[in-house]
């Protein structure tokens, strides 16, 4: 293994015997530039042994805390400045490891954007839709591939949001906004997912609902007024509703209509003050 590689490939896994091998076997063929890491998130089968019997650089972690969290702990431990995120499960080719990192000198971070063509389980597909639906109002974007854990990224760039990227399955989510935020090019390449090897971790329920929360969190840190805005606008057309409706029929305002007027200036001017407060943070780094 070289000491100073181009670029070091993360392999996060928790509970993945059954592909990890083959999946680091894969790699082993790629050049010496690449630093091939495997981080065990507190696995209970066999990963970290099989791992371990390839040959390649692991580190285990003592509990199992997170995709994100493996993540993290592999950017902090990595050698080179070019950090790529690859999946245990088999799911990722090999080949399209050569067409993202072409693109590395251009963008601050390239991303395997899957096809139409790669399989979506029938329970993930509705909530898949909805975040991206959300996400692309929130970045002012369209983004082909929100939370595809196939990318190469910079470690200095990561290492400028990981105060706010999740321990969670949302790390990915959290990096695409992050850096769409702060201006920072991004490339995405089209790939093709080949069929998992073992069951996936994902709770389409529960992962999903953490997904629009970090969302929104994130895109306050950046851009407040995109949640604070709507919101505004929505109290104010209920007032108005509410206003027309007294004074056709009753030919009163009522106190819900003032108060409801009210309460649309007081949101609009937080966001304003939350919106100068985010500029404020951002130029003062």
């Amino acid at each position: 293994m070289t000491e100073n590689p181009e670029c070091t490939i993360i392999i996060p896994a928790y509970n993945e015997e059954e592909g990890i091998r083959s999946v680091i076997n894969g790699l082993k063929s790629m050049p010496d530039k690449y630093e091939i890491l495997v981080v065990d998130d507190g696995s209970t089968d066999n990963t970290f042994k099989i791992a371990s019997e390839t040959g390649v650089r692991v580190i285990r972690q003592p509990y199992n805390k997170g995709y994100g969290a493996a993540l993290k702990t592999g950017i902090r431990n990595a050698k080179s400045n070019l950090v790529l995120f690859m999946d245990a499960d088999g799911q990722h080719q090999t080949s399209d490891i050569k067409e993202i990192m072409r693109y590395t000198g251009n963008y601050d971070m390239v991303v395997g954007a899957r096809t139409k063509r790669t399989k979506i389980s029938f329970l993930r597909k509705p909530g898949k839709k909805i975040l991206a639906i959300i996400a692309n109002y929130l970045a002012g974007m369209k983004i082909p591939d929100l939370n595809s854990g196939f990318r190469v990224i910079k470690k200095d760039v990561v290492m400028e949001f990981m105060h706010i990227l999740p321990n969670s399955f949302s790390f990915t989510t959290t990096i695409t906004l992050g850096c769409i935020m702060a201006g920072y090019s991004i490339k995405y390449v089209p790939i093709n997912m080949l069929e998992r090897v073992g069951t996936s971790k994902i709770n389409p329920f529960r992962d999903g609902s953490r997904f629009i929360l970090l969302m929104i969190r994130t895109i306050m840190l950046f851009n407040p007024l995109k949640i604070f805005l709507p919101i505004s606008v929505i109290i104010f057309l209920l007032g108005i509703s509410d206003l027309t409706y007294e004074l056709i029929y009753y030919f009163n305002v009522s106190s819900l209509s003032i108060l409801l007027f009210l309460s649309s200036l007081i949101v609009f001017f937080i966001g304003i003050m939350a919106d100068q407060i985010s500029m404020m943070r951002r130029s003062a780094k």
